[in-house]
């Protein structure tokens, strides 16, 4: 797969007018095509590889949080990446995750082409699914370089996206348990 995508990289390059020969740009395709393989590895991967089996019996039924677990995507609509944070909570209902699990979920789910609004969904269903959870809160707050480097360039700009399920989305006292420790820095 690498060959051919390092081929498309080479025709876009000389489609932009570039000379794909010149010293700086040899080896340029080939780096490009590895770099998107591994920008987009979340599709060589599934739920039960990165879970592992690291879910755990426990008593435990009050708010689990794990908060500015760090994301890298790639918008499907420019292919330009998006730069943020996800917030995780869940209200355990016999099940635990393993604490480097909602890190390696995010990195599954970021590492595809997508928008940050589907992103979140995928996040909490892959939580709930995976624990049970009697409620599952995802917030992602990032940065698109699409609409910084290109149309409206607008640096300061930010999105948060949220999904609620369970007794997040039933309960307005635990959802706004949730919001106040993930705005408390």
């Amino acid at each position: 797969m690498t060959d051919t995508l390092a081929n498309h990289y080479r025709s876009i390059i000389q489609e932009l007018g570039e000379d794909p020969d010149r010293e700086g740009l040899v080896d340029t395709p080939v780096r490009a095509a590895k770099a998107m393989q591994f920008l987009t590895r979340g599709y060589t991967q599934s739920l039960e590889e990165i879970i592992n089996g690291a879910v755990f019996t426990s008593d435990t039924d009050e708010m689990v949080l794990v908060k500015d677990i760090e994301l890298y995507s790639m918008c499907e609509h420019h292919l330009l990446p998006f730069i943020g944070k996800c917030h995780i909570a869940y209200m355990p209902s016999g099940k635990v995750l393993g604490l480097s699990k909602f890190a390696r979920i995010v990195d599954m789910f970021a590492r595809r082409m997508q928008i940050q609004e589907n992103l979140t969904r995928q996040i909490a269903d892959a939580v709930q699914q995976v624990t049970g959870a009697a409620g599952v809160a995802v917030v992602i707050e990032a940065r698109h370089l699409c609409m910084m480097m290109r149309g409206v360039e607008k640096q300061n700009s930010s999105m948060t996206s949220s999904v609620m399920l369970g007794a997040f989305r039933d309960k307005s006292s635990t959802r706004q348990e949730f919001l106040t420790l993930v705005n408390n820095r």
